[in-house]
């Protein structure tokens, strides 16, 4: 995993062996979200569609020092290579896959929480949430490869 040092954007990567369709379908199912959420403050799914696209919104129960709701509205999407959404603070959370040339399964995700876009983005270093996401970030694409990789279909594991 390799990370982009900024308080305003944290990045890792994971090279996953699975093709990019199959990771996409985890990520723009909603309801697949608590199972690689590192944080451990993603819930579960409470509305929006099965399968998110560009526009779509989406509610998650979510849980940090107390339970709240957060609605989400995907801003970017390109079908199996990037999805982003972004809630009413207006950080965004990115994904982006990247096949491996060379390979037939291997797909580079890269996870992105940027705080530009945010008004109280500049804060985000005091609250904690920049030290939350450098911890979270790499633990999701390690679940996320955990969970893609097991429903894999043998043939493109190995």
């Amino acid at each position: 995993m390799t990370g982009v040092p900024s308080p305003r954007v944290i990045a890792h990567s994971i090279v996953i062996d699975a093709d990019p369709t199959t990771i996409f379908d985890v990520l723009v199912d909603p309801s697949q979200h608590p199972l690689f959420d590192g944080s451990g403050t993603v819930k579960g799914a409470v509305s929006g569609p099965p399968r998110l696209y560009l526009g779509a919104t989406f509610r998650m129960r979510m849980h940090l020092l107390a339970p709240y709701f957060v609605k989400n509205t995907v801003v970017d999407y390109a079908e199996d290579r990037r999805l982003a959404w972004r809630h009413f603070a207006r950080h965004v959370w990115s994904y982006e896959l990247e096949p491996l040339p060379g390979t037939s399964v291997a797909t580079r995700v890269t996870e992105t929480w940027d705080t530009r876009p945010a008004p109280a983005g500049a804060l985000y270093e005091r609250l904690g949430f920049v030290e939350r996401a450098e911890q979270g970030i790499p633990a999701s694409l390690q679940q996320l490869k955990t969970l893609v990789e097991s429903r894999a279909p043998l043939s493109q594991t190995g």
